[in-house]
């Protein structure tokens, strides 16, 4: 009884909370205000690894008629040589966008000599664990720091776990949407950190969410037992085929112990309650000294393995589901591109790769996340504290591990509130968006309603298609996987380029080349010592 109490409480709640939502919503609902809904702009960056027809991890180097991964502005590559990543320009248009990425797809994989690409989150079959290669990125400084950085990931987390894939999806919306959302307030803020701390707002309400996206797009439930054979986990797995692991009623087990963590991190409470506040955390992280990361060395025997032994190398090694993003200027670390002018958008990093996409994600997925980041938007977003965000953790968890459990509840500042019931009253609010979005269309409509029928059946989640087709047709999750990859290699062979996309490209690969060897002239001159020192601010 005190469970369904506390239900009623927390639906009671939610409904206020929608009325407030949809009061604000009405604001926009004249011509002038949808358009300035619709001007959201987006961008993905997709990580894909390169693979042999055997299904290996491929070991040759990044193919030089893809161009410089390090200049090129559309093809390059993250932790590994062997692990892509397609970025896209910034878009209006959802089609213009994944047909974009689709091409650069193509383009590439035309060029791979045979090699296809893994279409998974969780990593393919891999030897040994030594042969991963780091990716290279050249001579020049720059080129060599980036290298130096992945070394460090290597020697403080092992190199399987930087070789998992994810897509990651940039969001921000019109400078319509901000003046109006500004007149609106009561303007006791700029109205530049008036954009910034409605941007914490919404990844504040994002991450009290975020585990929403594992249970409808986690698409990592299973993984080879390759994976794990020297780690130590407390996971009961089960097991299907010749190696196959899998949780019954897991979603992601990319965003798992198993997958992107630094244990080393769980304890500097950076706080997303004001910018300022955040960035005061992120630069007493990267001077943090860490024991275990000191015991690894710096520079051993004349030869670096880390940039550092503080808890962060640098920025990017901070693990977080969302980020705050500014495009930055030449030289300039990301912090101090938000410190100079604001956030300019967000960065979504919770998303597995969609295996039933050749792209690693779809249309409906697209539409779905401008509405979830739209509401997190324009909800109210107080302030959180070390109690809510251990709450926050527990959720994530939770869904992470057992998403689809029958009668799951999560955690709520007033008790548990089943997971299903939760989530329908997310969808009735995103019901209000999707048809203002609309007007006389039924794109957004389309979408929600496409995903609202994984709140009722969660066998139509991502991850529940996935177990369909491994477990319950006694599949190998590789072999599925590679069944996979050889139809997208031959989809992204036929697909059309015109003869003008394919010329694009070539100037771009040969563009990139020339920049990066000019680069590598102008940094000649400066020792690799040096231009640590001179990056990190050290003075000796």
């Amino acid at each position: 009884m005190t469970v369904n109490l506390v239900a009623i409480a927390n639906h009671q709640l939610e409904k206020r909370k929608l009325k407030s939502f949809n009061e604000l919503v009405q604001q926009f609902s004249d011509t002038n205000g949808r358009t300035a809904l619709l001007g959201m702009l987006r961008g993905i960056e997709r990580e894909a690894l390169r693979i042999e027809e055997s299904g290996y991890l491929a070991l040759n180097p990044h193919p030089e008629v893809l161009g410089s991964a390090l200049m090129h502005s559309r093809i390059t590559t993250d932790y590994s040589e062997a692990l892509l990543e397609f970025i896209t320009p910034v878009h209006h248009d959802v089609e213009q966008l994944l047909s974009g990425l689709t091409e650069t797809h193509a383009f590439s994989v035309r060029h791979l000599n045979g090699q296809r690409l893994w279409p998974v989150s969780m990593p393919c079959y891999v030897k040994d664990e030594q042969q991963i290669p780091v990716a290279r990125y050249g001579s020049s400084n720059t080129g060599m720091m980036k290298t130096l950085y992945r070394k460090g990931l290597t020697y403080r987390y092992g190199a399987l776990m930087q070789i998992i894939s994810g897509v990651h999806f940039n969001f921000s919306v019109s400078q319509e949407l901000w003046q109006r959302l500004y007149d609106l307030s009561d303007k006791q803020l700029s109205y530049d950190d008036f954009i910034s701390e409605s941007y914490f707002g919404l990844i504040r309400n994002y991450r009290r969410l975020v585990w929403v996206l594992p249970y409808f797009f986690g698409a990592s439930p299973a993984l080879c037992s390759s994976f794990i054979k020297n780690q130590k986990t407390d996971l009961k797995f089960e097991k299907t085929g010749k190696g196959t692991l899998y949780l019954p009623y897991a979603t992601s087990l990319r965003m798992s112990d198993l997958g992107y963590t630094n244990k080393e991190q769980e304890d500097l409470n950076i706080s997303y309650n004001s910018l300022p506040e955040y960035l005061a955390g992120i630069n007493a992280a990267i001077k943090m000294p860490s024991v275990t990361f000191a015991n690894i060395g710096v520079k051993v025997d004349g030869e670096y393995r880390q940039l550092n032994a503080n808890v962060l190398q640098i920025e990017n090694e901070f693990y977080s589901p969302i980020r705050a993003k500014r495009v930055t200027r030449s030289g300039e670390k990301p912090s101090e591109a938000l410190a100079r002018a604001g956030v300019e958008y967000i960065e979504v990093r919770a998303l597995d790769v969609n295996p039933f996409s050749p792209i690693g994600i779809e249309m409906t997925q697209v539409r779905f996340l401008d509405l979830f980041l739209l509401y997190c938007l324009l909800t109210e977003s107080p302030k959180s504290d070390a109690t809510e965000e251990a709450r926050l953790g527990a959720n994530l968890k939770a869904v992470v591990l057992e998403g689809r459990k029958p009668g799951l509840e999560l955690l709520t500042a007033e008790g548990t509130l089943p997971l299903k019931i939760w989530l329908e009253q997310l969808f009735d609010s995103l019901q209000t968006l999707a048809v203002l979005l609309d007007g006389e269309k039924t794109d957004y409509q389309a979408a929600l309603a496409h995903w609202r029928k994984a709140i009722e059946n969660p066998d139509l989640t991502l991850s529940g298609q996935v177990l369909q087709n491994v477990i319950h047709q006694g599949q190998d999750h590789g072999q599925w996987v590679m069944t996979l990859a050889q139809q997208y290699y031959q989809y992204f062979v036929d697909y059309p380029l015109s003869s003008e996309t394919i010329a694009q490209y070539q100037a771009e690969a040969a563009s990139s080349l020339k920049k990066q060897a000019e680069l590598e002239a102008a940094q000649s001159t400066v020792a690799f010592d040096d231009y640590l020192k001179a990056y990190f601010g050290v003075t000796s």
